[in-house]
């Protein structure tokens, strides 16, 4: 079976203790951290911006997963590569010229993602998967965490499989849970996107490893 990158999002963190969780997470062998960045324009939510992302990449070795809920990421990009980003992903919705911010952002080092919300089809993706390092399947609306799994979304999961380099990340989030995660590999996922299943439960480190 190949790796699976467990990818655990900040949004279910405490900010208040933000080091703290971050350092949890990490020691219960989390691949990567998955930070949100909202601008209540492209989703109905505001979360964190650049200088955050500068401030958790000084206090983790771990990769940073940032996901772009944006309009006119391309105007972002070099900020938050330089903040330290190691994988920007933007949304297909946005409205930006897809192949030139896929190329902005291989400018920089950095590897590139694009996302479908649940109502996009995943063809819309196709004539990309070449250019991409990792397409992320939202299986809920994007914008809030602690939404319910939509099951259909997942389907889209092995269409991408089918039609993408064998070496392409497909990653999904959104209501993950040690169940859902099942449906979503089984599908040919590899990797994983978990807030509050994570970071509400007792045990981190028994949470990530049930997702495997």
């Amino acid at each position: 079976m190949s790796k699976i990158f467990i990818s655990p999002s900040i949004l279910s963190a405490d900010f208040a203790n933000l080091e703290r969780d971050i350092k949890r997470v990490e020691e219960a062998g989390a691949d990567w951290l998955h930070i949100d960045v909202m601008d209540g324009h492209f989703v109905p939510n505001i979360t964190i911006g650049v200088p955050v992302v500068a401030s958790i990449n000084k206090v983790t070795e771990m990769p940073l997963d940032v996901h772009l809920m944006i309009e006119y990421p391309e105007k972002y990009i070099e900020p938050f590569a330089r903040a330290g980003a190691d994988l920007l992903t933007f949304h297909i919705e946005c409205g930006s010229d897809v192949k030139s911010t896929i190329e902005l952002i291989k400018s920089f080092n950095v590897k590139a993602g694009l996302s479908i919300k649940p109502n996009t089809p995943a063809d819309v993706l196709f004539p990309y998967l070449g250019d991409l390092d990792l397409v992320l399947v939202m299986t809920v609306e994007p914008g809030f965490g602690g939404q319910k799994f939509m099951p259909w979304c997942a389907e889209k999961i092995s269409f991408i499989k089918n039609n993408a380099p064998k070496d392409l990340i497909i990653q999904v989030d959104g209501g993950i849970n040690a169940e859902t995660a099942r449906i979503c590999t089984s599908y040919g996922a590899n990797s994983l996107v978990a807030g509050n299943y994570i970071y509400k439960s007792d045990d981190i480190k028994s949470a990530i490893k049930s997702l495997l």
